[in-house]
């Protein structure tokens, strides 16, 4: 068999090449969701992209006989050291042929590349942060993921760990029913919350928008600012992902929490648009737009994706009434389930407030590290 080869990726035919190897892992997996071509060069725009003004990233592709086998992205995430007081490097955008040469090609690359700038250890697969996809699917192949979540053929996980990687850190994500998150118990706990608290609830204003963009920018970086790996978001960064997202928010889906009169938390849900982009299967925008009209029905899930109050109303329960006004609002909407997702192994608090709503823990997304 012919010698892997890897080289960077350096012209935009490079990136399509890139960005297509998708398509030749996944087009016979009917459980993969096709992402928009122009969505995929956006995050890896080092110009475009604000994460960059922060960062480092190399983007590699493996080859043999002129074929692309696989594909790596090294990342020096320079907020992160800053925030954590580490010399951790991250790998991202990883796809590859079920073939452990090409796995180790790959990895040797990026961890070379990580040294070189410094870093002690490797971790991943962040693409390329914490605060974009994180992390890899260790279980539930059967399913496919939900907007913004990432989904990978099962053998990465054997991959990884024969060459050396190991587990770090696992990601939760539950699903709960509309037929089985109310109880008694739970409605009666969360009025007393609310009633002690002083809590209540509004929807994201779409005619102030800035406004609570910058409101729920200032909340988001206090209340994850203690969580592990988290890392706060410039404005830069949050403003464009706030305009990406402005054209899928529901707004009565954002919901900011006030306890008398002040904000202290917020939660951000989008409807799952990927139970209709999973039949874009080329990734072509047009075609991404006529699905999402034609296929709006078929949407009835809704994920969960950030859910947190500031640090000094962390223990007082106002963020399981949080996550329960989301399932009554969700309810009214139309939407049978939803994904809470991800959620920290050792979050005690998130996990039993999952299990209070009877959510089934179905999906696991695993983080691995190695020394280098």
């Amino acid at each position: 068999m012919s010698a892997v080869t890897i080289r960077p990726v350096r012209t935009s035919a490079d990136e399509m090449k890139f960005i297509k190897f998708l398509w030749k892992i996944y087009k016979d997996d009917p459980h993969w969701v096709p992402p928009l071509i122009m969505d995929r060069k956006k995050l890896i725009d080092k110009k475009k992209n604000p994460f960059y003004q922060h960062s480092e990233m190399e983007l590699f592709l493996a080859e043999r006989n002129g074929e692309v086998v696989g594909r790596i992205g090294a990342i020096v995430n320079y907020n992160h050291n800053k925030e954590h007081e580490d010399k951790v490097g991250f790998f991202g955008f990883y796809e590859s042929v079920n073939d452990q040469e090409v796995a180790d090609a790959l990895f040797n690359e990026a961890k070379n590349y990580l040294r070189s700038k410094g870093m002690t250890q490797m971790r991943g697969p962040a693409s390329p942060s914490v605060n974009d996809e994180y992390g890899l699917l260790v279980d539930a192949f059967d399913k496919s993921p939900v907007v913004l979540m990432t989904y990978n053929p099962p053998y990465y996980a054997n991959l990884f760990e024969k060459y050396g990687m190991k587990k770090l850190k696992d990601l939760y994500a539950y699903l709960l029913s509309q037929d089985s998150v109310y109880s008694e118990r739970l409605t009666r706990f969360n009025e007393i919350v609310k009633q002690r608290e002083g809590l209540t609830f509004r929807s994201l204003n779409m005619k102030d928008f800035k406004g609570d963009v910058d409101r729920i920018k200032e909340i988001y970086n206090k209340a994850w600012s203690r969580n592990w790996g988290a890392v706060p978001m410039t404005n830069a960064e949050f403003d464009a992902l706030a305009k990406d997202l402005k054209p899928l928010v529901v707004p009565d889906l954002v919901i900011i929490a006030e306890a008398k009169g002040k904000t202290i938390g917020f939660a951000l849900s989008l409807p799952d648009i990927n139970i209709a982009l999973k039949y874009n299967k080329k990734g072509g925008l047009l075609k991404g737009l006529y699905y999402l009209y034609a296929k709006k029905k078929e949407i009835n899930l809704v994920r969960i994706i950030v859910l947190g109050v500031v640090p000094e109303h962390q223990r007082s329960g106002a963020a399981g009434v949080l996550f329960y006004e989301t399932a009554a609002r969700a309810k009214k909407l139309g939407y049978q389930y939803g994904e809470a997702s991800w959620v920290l192994e050792d979050n005690v608090m998130m996990n039993r407030a999952a299990e209070m709503m009877n959510a089934s823990r179905y999906k696991t997304y695993r983080l691995y590290e190695m020394n280098i």
